[in-house]
């Protein structure tokens, strides 16, 4: 199965020798499930020709915002569509959560609860679930025909569902204690408060549940549907 990697943004020019950029920890992350890549740098006007380029699709996460005033977002947002309606699946991490919403109707803005930074807890389809959080904007209005089947304190559209060939979710599985750390050494300083990033650093070495979402977002992946619209 190819899943294609719609790359949204890139990883600190410090961390991605040692960390990879966001695709490579996506592909690192769906590892060992039989899964072909390919990346679309959609941020650079990199583009598929078609949705069916890829049997499923994927989009990372973003230092920009979904409502903010980029060339490549409309034409994303267009391509989200052609996928919905395509039926293939569709998953969507943090601006890739946000950016789905916008484009099929929802309200994305700047929380003015402030910032998610580091291990967070969450439920999920009524189960707890630990995972690492980056971001400060969050989808306020849902979709037509959005469900939400996670949450945390904090964001109560964590984690949202369409049908049965999209979901998407706000936290990171592909981010590892690493990365986070090197967030907080980088893009944190200056920009998120310093008592969420000492909590963060501070949280590093305890568990959280990547395997387990990866588990499930490759199930989502495999899953077989049939004839849609």
């Amino acid at each position: 199965m190819k899943i294609g990697i719609l790359r949204t943004g890139h990883s600190p020019d410090e961390l991605v020798e040692t960390l990879g950029t966001y695709d490579v920890m996506f592909e690192r992350l769906l590892g060992g499930n039989d899964f072909t890549f390919e990346t679309f740098s959609v941020l650079d006007g990199e583009f598929p020709s078609s949705v069916q380029d890829a049997d499923g699709w994927l989009i990372t996460g973003s230092k920009h915002g979904a409502y903010e005033d980029h060339a490549w977002i409309p034409p994303l947002e267009e391509l989200v569509r052609d996928i919905n309606t395509s039926g293939k699946p569709l998953i969507g991490v943090c601006f890739g959560h946000q950016i789905i919403a916008q484009a099929l109707g929802g309200k994305v803005e700047k929380f003015d609860g402030g910032w998610s930074v580091g291990r967070t807890q969450y439920t999920l389809d009524g189960k707890p679930i630990t995972l690492n959080a980056w971001h400060q904007d969050q989808v306020v209005e849902l979709p037509k025909g959005a469900r939400v089947v996670g949450s945390s304190d904090f964001c109560a559209n964590a984690m949202l569902a369409y049908g049965d060939n999209i979901w998407t979710i706000q936290p990171h599985p592909e981010f590892e204690a690493e990365f986070i750390d090197g967030l907080v050494n980088t893009r944190g300083k200056g920009v998120v408060p310093d008592e969420h990033l000492q909590a963060a650093s501070a949280a590093l070495p305890l568990p959280i549940d990547n395997v387990e979402v990866a588990k499930q977002m490759a199930q989502f992946f495999k899953t077989k549907r049939g004839p849609h619209g």
